[in-house]
Formats: C-alpha cells, sequence, structure tokens
C-alpha cells in the first residue's frame, strides 16, 4: 500500500519507518529541507533505539522516500497521515495551526479519493476543524463534484525509548472512524494496513471519531495521575519514615493496582505528559468543567521537579558557592536524547544559580541538553561557565562534593562503589530514581538520599 506521512518528527518518522517495514511505500514529507536532507543522507534527527537501522534498510530497499514537495506526498497515497507537531499554546491549548496547515494541503492538492489520518496527538473536535479545512481548499478547486475524503482518529501509544517496539507490537490500535459510507471505507482500508499487527489476536478498537480523539488524552492524563499521586506518597513517606518503594511492592501487588507507573521520582516530563495534562485542562475549561484532579496533578509534577534541588539545600544550604556537583542524567527518561521538560533542567538551573559547579553526564542527551541549557539560562549567560559535560559517568564525579541522579539510565545501576567513593570530595549521593538500597549504600561509607526512602 502506498502510504504518506505528513511530519517527520518523533511519531511521523517512527511510524513511517515502521509501515515501510511491513513492504508499504512510504513518503514521508516535512517542510524542513534540513531534516529532510539529514534524513537523506542517512542520519536522524532524534534517538530512538532501533529506529537508525529501521530507516537505512527501508531506504535501501526503495520504500521510503523523504521530501518537501508537498503536490507529489498528496498524489503519492490515498492514505494521508498527519503526524505534525501540536505544542502547547500560551494558555495550555494544543497548538493546531500545522495541523490545519497539513489538512488544508491535502485540500489543495489532492485529486482523487482520501482517508486523512490523524496521527498527531489533538483535543477533541479536531477531526471536525481538519475535514473542514479540506473541504474548504476543495469548495475553492470545484465548483461541483469533487474529489471524496474522511478525517480517521489514530492516535499513537509510543514510549519514549521503545518506540519502534511499541509500533511493531502494540498493545492496542484505536480507529475513530465515521459511521457514513466514506467512514466505513476509510475503516476498510486501515484495517488492511494494520493486518500484520492483528495475526495473533484482535488489537484494534474501533470507536467513533471524538471518542478516539478523548482516548489519547485519557490514556496520558492516567499514567500522569499515577506518577504525582505516588511522588506525593513518596514526599510524605521522607516525613513519617516509610521506605515508598516497600509500599510500591505491597499496593502493586493488588492486580487492581498493578506495578506500572508507580516509581517515585523527580516528576515527569517529556513531549507528551505535561501538554496532554495541560490540553485537557484546558478543554475541561473551554466546557465549563474545572478538571480539579488534573490539575492537583500538574501542581504536585511542578513541584516535585524541585525535590532533588531541595535535598540539595538540606545537604549543603542554599549558597552552594564553591561546592561542585555531578549530575547523572539529563534526558527526561533513559533511551531517548529529549530534553523537554527534563526535570534535570529545574536542577541544573537551580543550583547554578546558587553558586554551584557541575559536571554533568548522559550516554546520548548531551548536545540537546547544552543547546536547551542555554536557552534555560538566556538571562544569565555567564552561569553556563560553571557547567560541563563529561564523556563518561565516572569522570563526572572527580572532586564532587555530592552526586546527583536524575535519569534512571542503566549504566548508572551498577557502579564500582569503592572507585566512586575515592573519586568523590565528599561521598554524598542524592538519588532521584531510587536505584539503590539505602542500607546498602550506608554500609558501603556512603550518605545516601532517595525518594521516599529515608527510613532512618
Amino acid at each position: 500500500m502506498n502510504i504518506t506521512i505528513i511530519g517527520t518528527g518523533y511519531v511521523g518518522l517512527v511510524a513511517g519507518a515502521c509501515l515501510a517495514d511491513l513492504g508499504n511505500h512510504v513518503f514521508c514529507l516535512d517542510i524542513d529541507q534540513s531534516k529532510i536532507d539529514l534524513l537523506n543522507s542517512g542520519g536522524v534527527p532524534i534517538y530512538e533505539p532501533g529506529l537508525k537501522e529501521v530507516i537505512e534498510r527501508n531506504i535501501d530497499a526503495g520504500r521510503l522516500t523523504f521530501s518537501t514537495d508537498v503536490a507529489a506526498s498528496v498524489a503519492h497515497a490515498s492514505v494521508q497521515f498527519i503526524a505534525v507537531g501540536t505544542p502547547p499554546d500560551e494558555d495550555g491549548s494544543a497548538d493546531l495551526q500545522y495541523v490545519l496547515a497539513a489538512a488544508r494541503n491535502v485540500g489543495r492538492h489532492m485529486t482523487d479519493n482520501k482517508v486523512v489520518v490523524d496521527k498527531s496527538t489533538v483535543p477533541v473536535g479536531t477531526a471536525d476543524k481538519v475535514s473542514a479545512a479540506i473541504q474548504a481548499e476543495l469548495n475553492a478547486r470545484f465548483a461541483s463534484a469533487s474529489p471524496t475524503f474522511s478525517v480517521v482518529s489514530n492516535p499513537e501509544f509510543l514510549k519514549e525509548g521503545a518506540a519502534v517496539e511499541d509500533f511493531t507490537r502494540p498493545d492496542r490500535i484505536v480507529l475513530g472512524v465515521a459511521a457514513d459510507a466514506a467512514g466505513q471505507q476509510a475503516l476498510a482500508i486501515l484495517r488492511q494496513l494494520y493486518a500484520p499487527f492483528n495475526r495473533n489476536h484482535e488489537r484494534t478498537r474501533v470507536m467513533d471519531v471524538k471518542s478516539a480523539e478523548f482516548t489519547k488524552y485519557a490514556a496520558n492524563a492516567m499514567l500522569a495521575t499515577r506518577i504525582s499521586f505516588m511522588n506525593e506518597l513518596a514526599n510524605l513517606a521522607d516525613q513519617v519514615g516509610a521506605d515508598i518503594e516497600l509500599v510500591r511492592q505491597g499496593i502493586g501487588s493488588d492486580p487492581r493496582i498493578g506495578y506500572s507507573f508507580l516509581y517515585a521520582g523527580t516528576g515527569y516530563g517529556g513531549s507528551c505528559f505535561p501538554k496532554d495534562v495541560q490540553a485537557l485542562i484546558r478543554t475541561g475549561r473551554e466546557h465549563g468543567q474545572t478538571l480539579r484532579m488534573l490539575e492537583a496533578v500538574e501542581a504536585v509534577n511542578h513541584d516535585q521537579k524541585s525535590v532533588l534541588v531541595n535535598k540539595v539545600f538540606a545537604r549543603f544550604g542554599r549558597d552552594l558557592s564553591g561546592k561542585t556537583f555531578a549530575l547523572w542524567g539529563l534526558a527526561f527518561k533513559p533511551n531517548t536524547d529529549d530534553m523537554r521538560d527534563a526535570p534535570s533542567r529545574v536542577v541544573i538551573g537551580a543550583l547554578l544559580r546558587a553558586g554551584a559547579r557541575i559536571v554533568a553526564h548522559d550516554p546520548v542527551a548531551e548536545h540537546e541538553a547544552q543547546r536547551v541549557v542555554a536557552l534555560d539560562l538566556a538571562d544569565a549567560p555567564a552561569l553556563l561557565e560553571r557547567i560541563e559535560f563529561a564523556a563518561k559517568p565516572m569522570q563526572a564525579v572527580q572532586g564532587a562534593d555530592a552526586l546527583i541522579i536524575v535519569t534512571e539510565w542503566k549504566a548508572y545501576r551498577s557502579p564500582n562503589l569503592a572507585a566512586l567513593k575515592a573519586a568523590m570530595k565528599t561521598p554524598v549521593i542524592i538519588d532521584g530514581r531510587n536505584l539503590f538500597e539505602p542500607d546498602f549504600m550506608a554500609a558501603a561509607g556512603f550518605q545516601y538520599a532517595g525518594i521516599g526512602r529515608n527510613t532512618h
């Protein structure tokens, strides 16, 4: 099947590469010429395990094309996936300008019937706006009968760091389609496209368009809620002397609760949870409803990003002049270089403004971290002189007054503790991801503080 993917960001690039890997001929469109040049030269603009190899073999097989040619992209396929960004607007709502621009381009160039698939995460009702944008372009081009189309909602449920696996082995495929003949025809086409994913068992969940749009936001809001819930309990556990890791095991063993997304830490970040929670809150306000639970989820997460900073201040005071801190982990989660809303940015900014020196390490996010930290400190660029980036974790801790663990990369899970202690000026570890057991670290001679684990 011929497929067009509009947008070569995180979602579009993964979807395009993985659909090509199934034998489809995929045309990936982007208006950013530099990004297209990079992809055509063998580069990949994001870090995602396994993605580069999928892209390379499908380019070599002639099944994957990258271009800025809008007309060619519309002509290439009857199925057009819109996978452009929906960044948060100033009021927290999703900015749909790129989605609607993509829709207008389809309407402006289409000469035959199309299935237009919203893959981007969009608010409820966006499909109606996409449909209106396409129809307006068709009305301007055709005085009478024009090509037909149907807009489908097919939200993505990809985890950064495991996106290729998630796309190729989905737990569900949500298709929101119209009840009319065009909608049912679109459903038949997409069932054919996704048939390889359903060989073991049926994963497709068919529903109306608005319910599909809502499903994506509801899923991310639920996961964000579990994270904030556990973080708030962890902060209380620190006060009452409980161990949140034992509590997690105790409640997670209840099958009604489960273990997923119950790890205490430094708050959620990335491209999805912060944006989607804000957008759902905004949608509620637009309809006269205050989503009090989600407002609390967002407030807890905002405060949690400062939990490591507060632990540093409690141990060293608020004037950190002359102190050096090693940071392990910069990306908002492992196996990605995504720095959007990463807790490390809050930690870095606060410590530098308090006078500290920082030596940071991350296996893949160093270059992106340098870019965003410079933006964060645009009002005080001189502070950048007091942060440097180490090539290896152990290089970062040389002479450090404390090690702060922000991201739970596998490379940080089993360090040589004797060498670690010897390298540090003082053996203080402030662990934002609870990688180690407090009693074990104390026995190894470290002053150790986790999140919700200070039971002594």
